[in-house]
């Protein structure tokens, strides 16, 4: 077949599930239904790809610097960590809280709007930038402390797969929806999939803050204290 043929059938595809999507889902978001329902499997190797490359950075940087970490700020090369402005502090607080607030919108309406787990989450993630821009290091590692978003990140990346197994052991393919599917173009609609997008978020944000601190602890020396 050739590019024109791929073209071809990827148009017909596409109609297909815009003609049906809808109302076989509940959803209004084809692109959601897609990622997570019509095509779910490879979605969770998607998945499993994001949370593969954290548990390989972390393997790499713990390697080499140790379990322990540190809560407070160091050198590198004897080169102190740039103070924070006041501009900056005082900038990233509110933005933290709308950053999150967004994030969270995105995830919730994944099979509504535009969005997802994935977008939603990296949003999330990143806003724990933000935290560390507006409080200063100390604050950020004991909100984000490595115990607790190793095994929440493990959790997340779990649920997809539990998902998709429950429908198994129920006797119908992986993935299949197995809750109401509610009323189209509400928040609680499109079945398992919000579920789904939830979990996704929990995993992509968590993996995005452990490598934050995998490479923020990668800039200091544990017994080096100079004050924020």
């Amino acid at each position: 077949m050739g590019a024109s043929g791929i073209r071809t059938l990827s148009r017909s595809l596409c109609d297909i599930l815009n003609a049906v999507g809808t109302s076989e889902r509940h959803g209004t978001n084809i692109v959601t239904l897609v990622n997570f329902d019509y095509r779910g499997f490879d979605t969770l190797g998607e998945e499993y790809i994001l949370f593969a490359a954290v548990i390989g950075a972390v393997l790499l940087m713990r390697t080499h610097r140790g379990e322990k970490t540190s809560a407070r700020p160091g050198k590198v090369s004897e080169q102190p960590v740039p103070l924070r402005t006041d501009a900056v502090a005082l900038g990233s607080r509110p933005a933290l809280g709308l950053t999150l607030i967004f994030g969270m919108y995105v995830v919730l309406h994944a099979q509504l709007t535009p969005g997802g787990g994935f977008q939603g989450g990296a949003i999330i993630g990143s806003a724990t930038l933000l935290l560390y821009l507006g409080f200063g290091y100390r604050t950020w590692r004991q909100v984000m402390p490595t115990a607790v978003l190793d095994p929440v990140e493990a959790f997340g990346a779990g649920a997809f797969v539990v998902a998709g197994l429950a429908a198994m052991a129920a006797g119908a393919p992986f993935l299949t929806n197995l809750l109401p599917l509610g009323k189209t173009g509400s928040v609680i609609s499109a079945g398992e999939i919000p579920l789904i997008n939830i979990a996704v978020a929990i995993a992509v944000s968590t993996g995005f803050a452990v490598l934050f601190v995998e490479y923020l602890e990668e800039t200091r020396e544990p017994d080096a204290g100079d004050e924020e």
